[in-house]
Order: structure tokens, then sequence, then C-alpha cells
């Protein structure tokens, strides 16, 4: 009996260098945010008139319809497209959604729950992040990137503004898991998935998809922290197979971010939302060792390196 190798199955998938592919996913992503954009304005001045989108663009919180008129451009002009784009790559570029975005849900149920206690954990080293990140100077030329961030904050308190439950609830769903949903999706499904056939090496991916993700939000002052959670969502999703995890993940740090926020507002809690200096230099490095030894039981365990009950 003769053993005939078993035939390669030819897609756009391994026609396509991943380098071009890398391109052509630029380029989805850059249309997609243009035309979300574009409608976004579009409903806007239909519903509420030209200066609605100028006091947007303006950072003028005082105007009339402007949380409505943000939320509609937060929506359309930046949640969709982002959700559009892995969609439409894996779905039509590429054909290969199974492998390109990853949303299976073939993995151990108790991934969740260590994602869970990494997250908790971290937040110790991601508060150490922020502070060193805050302490670097910018120089005088890109001042404006200080000044950027000042009114990009402006428009976030303006989307986390809520006045009872059914406010919070909004911001948990749309805020905590939709952003959560769409950026995986993006980031860890597609982009990693692309930049590990190019580079060959899971490590670099992650690590390179973690910088883009960080660099994507364009916030200077948070770029230590971002690029930590992107490692963190990285190595999550490339030890499990699945980009679920990693939502789960993402998902807590922002829905938690706005549960705190809702309930600092409230006087519910003494705990700022925005104090980065909680924990000392112990708690920074438990924190540390902590995540070492939970990365190291996660990774066993998705990789069924080491039997567990679940």
């Amino acid at each position: 009996m003769i053993n005939t190798p078993v035939k390669q199955e030819v897609t756009r998938a391994t026609i396509l260098h991943p380098a071009l592919q890398f391109l052509i996913f630029i380029g989805v992503l850059i249309g997609a945010l243009i035309i979300g954009n574009l409608i976004g304005i579009g409903i806007i001045m239909g519903l509420y008139g030209l200066k609605s989108f100028t006091a947007i663009a303006q950072a003028d919180t005082t105007a009339p319809h402007f949380a409505a008129a943000l939320w509609i451009l937060q929506t359309a002009g930046t949640t969709l497209p982002i959700l559009a784009t892995p969609v439409f790559f894996a779905t039509l570029i590429v054909s290969d959604t199974k492998n390109y975005i990853r949303a299976n849900f073939k993995f151990p149920v108790v991934l969740l729950a260590l994602v869970l206690a990494i997250m908790f954990f971290s937040s110790p080293i991601i508060e150490f992040l922020s502070n060193i990140n805050q302490k670097m100077v910018l120089p005088h030329f890109l001042q404006w990137m200080r000044d950027s961030e000042d009114t990009n904050e402006k428009l976030i308190a303006v989307l986390l503004k809520m006045d009872n439950v059914w406010d919070l609830l909004i911001d948990v769903i749309f805020i905590g898991l939709l952003t959560a949903i769409v950026e995986e999706f993006m980031f860890r499904g597609c982009l990693q998935t692309i930049l590990e056939k190019w580079f060959k090496n899971t490590h670099v991916a992650i690590w390179v998809t973690a910088i883009l993700f960080s660099a994507f939000h364009m916030e200077f002052f948070g770029f230590l922290p971002r690029l930590m959670l992107g490692v963190l969502f990285g190595y999550f999703v490339a030890w499990s197979g699945s980009v679920w995890p990693a939502v789960w993940a993402h998902f807590l740090n922002n829905g938690t971010a706005v549960v705190v926020t809702y309930l600092y507002k409230q006087k519910l809690t003494k705990l700022n939302p925005d104090d980065q200096h909680v924990f000392n230099y112990a708690g920074y490095l438990i924190s540390f060792i902590i995540i070492l030894f939970l990365f190291w039981v996660y990774r066993n365990v998705a990789t069924n390196k080491k039997p567990v009950q679940v």
C-alpha cells in the first residue's frame, strides 16, 4: 500500500503573502473608518444639524445633543468599522474565518477563571506602568499629543456620565462588552494571525500586535499599560487557540473601569478610578510574581501539558 501525501488545500489565505495581507487589512480598516465616520456625521447632521458635529470637533461638551451625537459618531465611526474590518477580511479576502477570527469555544472553561485572576492581580503592575508613562516628558513639538489626550479625556467623561443604573448597564454593554469583542476580533483575531504567518514567531507577533493595539488608541500617556494588556490578551489567544479568553479579559478591564467610575461618582465607594497611587513597590513585586505563576498555569492548562480537573 502506497501512502500518498495529503494535499494542502489552496486558499486565498495561503496564496496571499502575509505582508500583502497586512497591507490589505490596513487598507480595509482605513476605508471602513472613513465610511463609518461619514455615515456618523451624516446621521448627526440629519438629526441635530451641523452645530452638533462642530461641537464634537471643538469638544464643546455644553452644546445641545452633544452626548447623543458623540455616541452616534463613536458607534458608526469607530466601533462598527472595527468590527466590520476583521469580518470582511476573514470572510471575503482570505475566506478563513475559523483561523483569522478564532471565535471557537474549544478551550477549557477553567481558563476563564484563570483570566479573571490574572486581570485582578495585574492591577498593581498596570498602575506601575501608568506612573512611569505619566512621568515621561514630551518635547515641545509633540505637546499637541498631550492636548489631544486632554480633549479625549473630556469626550470619554461624557460617555461615562452615568446618572442611574440604566446608564451604567448601557456603558457596561457598549464600552465594556462590545468594545472588547470588536477590538479583540480585529487585533488578536485577524491582525495577530497575519503577523504570526508573516514573522513565523508567535512571541514577536504578540508583541507587535500589542504595540499596534496601544498605538491605535493614540494615547501616549497610556501607552505602556495598554501595551501590557495587549501582551496579556495576545498570549491568552495564542495558547488557547480562541479569541474569547481575550474578549473576557478585555471586558473585565473595561467593565471594571466603568463600574468603579459609576460607584465613585455615586459616592458608593472611595476608590477613585483616576488614582494611580493605590499600591506600593511591594505590591508591584507581589503582583508580578503572582501573574507569572498564573500565566504558567494558564499555558499548561491551555496547551494540555498538565491534567486539570474542572
